[in-house]
């Protein structure tokens, strides 16, 4: 455990110091077309290793459980979206629109991959379950993403790609990839789990390169004139409260369903989490330059909160005295 409270810790420093560079060195000119294609190929990269982790078994395994994954796209695809737009006459007035845009995003993305497998296994819940579920979530978002983007805000995505279009155009950089890499794991997924302790650097340095080319673009049409450093804090404080309530709905929402602990802690670790690896990539097709930082900005905040809470409620869990559920499943380190 106090591993991992490591690496979050690496990484959420990492995260910033990325933010950083972006924001006193931003890639501008022939930097900025660079740094896209790069950006691009490191997408491609990142979900085409999602696909190649995923095995058959895992999801035989989990498929079983509907209820419990009815259970979980309710709380990602329901009751997200439905918090977020309750919400909008108290904290678009504390947040500003620009921020608030980033907050309804953030309610209408996918579920993590990685990091809800890595403390459904810690904390002993079911992870076949909560490996099909996490994985189908991100699939479904691909299509369920935007269309409530466009619900929740009454724009047709940023206004340069329509619904329809930013769809195809997600399905060719995130679908696309992690199908192949699925379709390649008898090939290669021997060599990815034996090499997967260094696998997840490039998983991460990923996500950490796809942030830096979305905050310089946005740093270059203004972002930090946009966000100041009162609406800051009260992102901080909106995205503890919106993590409070999710934990608390999926547990409710889990017990009574009448599932047992370990599937109770699969709907909470599952339903409860919003993805960096998939909701980065997304933000650059739904979004304008100068809207993609003040989408991600929600996103990065509720990540790191969701990271450090979720450690501490996985240890909690792990504690318990009645055995595991399922086969445990070897999980990366939580990036997503």
């Amino acid at each position: 455990m106090n591993r991992l409270r490591l690496i979050f810790d690496n990484f959420t420093l990492t995260l910033i110091a990325v933010v950083a560079a972006a924001t006193f060195i931003p890639a501008h000119g022939t930097g900025a077309v660079i740094f896209e294609w790069i950006t691009r190929a490191a997408i491609a990269l990142l979900f085409f290793m999602h696909g190649a982790k995923l095995s058959r078994e895992a999801i035989v395994a989990g498929a079983k459980h509907w209820r419990l994954h009815l259970l979980v796209f309710g709380c990602t695809f329901v009751m997200f979206p439905l918090l977020g737009w309750a919400s909008r006459p108290l904290i678009e007035p504390w947040l500003g629109a620009p921020l608030f845009l980033g907050v309804l995003y953030l309610c209408a993305l996918p579920g993590t991959v990685q990091s809800a497998i890595a403390f459904t296994s810690i904390a002993r819940g079911n992870v076949p379950a909560a490996v099909c579920s996490a994985s189908a979530s991100s699939i479904i978002g691909i299509v369920i993403t935007p269309l409530l983007i466009k619900l929740l805000t009454d724009i047709d995505a940023s206004g340069a790609h329509s619904t329809l279009g930013a769809i195809v155009d997600i399905s060719a950089q995130l679908l696309l990839p992690f199908v192949v890499g699925h379709l390649m794991r008898p090939l290669i997924g021997v060599w990815m789990d034996r090499n997967k302790k260094w696998l997840k650097n490039v998983d991460q340095s990923s996500i950490l390169l796809v942030v830096y080319t979305a905050f310089s673009a946005s740093v270059i049409d203004g972002l930090w004139q946009q966000v100041q450093g009162s609406e800051l804090l009260a992102l901080l404080i909106v995205s503890c409260v919106f993590l409070a309530i999710a934990l608390a709905f999926t547990t409710w929402a889990a017990r009574t369903a009448g599932f047992n602990k370990a599937d109770e802690i699969t709907v909470v670790f599952c339903g409860s989490k919003k993805s960096l690896a998939t909701g980065v990539p997304m933000a650059q097709v739904l979004f304008s330059g100068a809207a993609v930082g003040p989408a991600l900005l929600p996103l990065m905040v509720f990540h790191q909160i969701q990271l450090m809470v979720c450690a501490v409620m996985a240890q909690h869990y792990a504690r318990r005295d009645d055995p595991p559920v399922g086969q445990p499943i070897p999980a990366d380190t939580p990036a997503s």
